[in-house]
């Protein structure tokens, strides 16, 4: 015993205050569940998850991290498979059943025990093809107009529309708190493959998860914390000291004092030989066809400002090893890649 209160006393506070927090969440879950070892309820919200919970405290109420999508299904649907699917989904990934509280000074994501999924159903295929249309469009901007409450959950919501007998489009939303990109991408192709098993009556094909993100936002924090920790926010003043606190492009439209949203995509094809140049061109400096178009991009920023400190965000996966590679979960952050354009470099040398 005095040898475990040794190797306590000599715990970061912030590893200490972690295992406390986990001995309290286990304690919670057993009390809960009478002590049947069940998995717990509740973990530490990660790195992530806290900067979500931050940005939604700033401006509450915003759909600007909502994720919605809409999937077009062409053909005659098996409902009841489409259903069970989501439903397998929801038990799967325990993010679908998160959401985030304060507990003391502590964010925590708590996990809610599986319940039995009910696809709501709105019938259009009543109308004339142009009415169900319009009808499928005024679904979609309400669901998407619809906030998430992080304290509240659930920080996911699946519905299905009927346009004709053959025809039907899933409305599917989720919170970026529990998703990204890649994540996204996961639950299509799990969606797809459950759905193609249901509705031909066999059981799931999907092996179990080995890990839940709970798991890994626990990884995280223990990973990340006293000198680890420091050191990397070091890194990272020292890297954007004395940088340029915007960048301004258009001198012409300055940017509104509250963001307003209102923003546009804008797709160009690139030329039949270019990728194939850029790729040369980076092997020729031993560089990645990524910091090609960067360098490029960097440059044309700073000729448009007239800067010579270039800041530019790029996102990445953050998913540090192979067991993590099929969660659901928010993963992925945002870096900060600084361009130095002083002295008039050649592009050779900026890139």
């Amino acid at each position: 015993m005095t040898d475990i209160i040794t190797r306590l006393a000599d715990l970061s506070p912030e590893k200490q205050r972690l295992l406390a927090l986990k001995l309290k969440l286990k304690a919670d879950a057993a009390a809960a569940s009478d002590g049947d070892g069940e998995r717990p309820s509740g973990f530490p919200a990660s790195f992530a998850q806290r900067r979500m919970w931050l940005l939604d405290r700033l401006e509450p109420g915003s759909t600007a991290y909502s994720m919605p999508r809409v999937w077009r299904i062409p053909g005659v649907l098996d409902v009841a498979a489409l259903e069970r699917s989501v439903d397998a989904l929801v038990r799967r990934h325990e993010t679908l059943r998160t959401h985030l509280e304060e507990r003391g000074d502590e964010l925590v994501q708590v996990v809610a025990p599986p319940a039995p999924f009910r696809l709501e159903v709105t019938d259009l295929s009543a109308l004339a093809p142009g009415e169900a249309r319009a009808g499928l469009e005024r679904l979609m901007h309400a669901d998407a107009s619809a906030p998430f409450r992080l304290e509240e959950g659930p920080l996911f919501r699946a519905s299905l529309v009927r346009l004709a007998a053959d025809e039907h489009a899933l409305l599917w939303n989720l919170h970026h708190a529990v998703t990204d990109g890649w994540s996204n991408g996961i639950l299509a192709r799990e969606l797809k493959t459950l759905y193609e098993a249901f509705s031909r009556g066999e059981p799931s094909p999907l092996a179990p998860l080995p890990l839940q993100y709970g798991d890994h936002a626990l990884r995280e924090r223990e990973r990340l914390s006293g000198d680890a920790l420091a050191g990397l926010v070091g890194f990272w003043r020292d890297a954007l000291a004395g940088a340029p606190p915007r960048l301004e492009i258009a001198p012409d439209r300055p940017r509104p004092p509250v963001p307003t949203y209102r923003g546009d995509s804008v797709r160009a094809a690139l030329g039949a030989g270019l990728p194939a140049r850029v790729d040369a061109l980076a092997r020729a400096h031993d560089a990645t066809p990524f910091m090609v178009y960067l360098a490029a991009f960097q440059l044309l920023l700073g000729r448009y400002a007239r800067q010579d400190d270039v800041l530019v965000g790029t996102a990445v996966a953050n998913r540090p090893s192979a067991d993590v590679e099929g969660i659901v979960g928010f993963f992925v952050n945002t870096l900060v890649l600084r361009g130095d354009l002083s002295g008039d470099p050649t592009f050779a040398e900026l890139l």
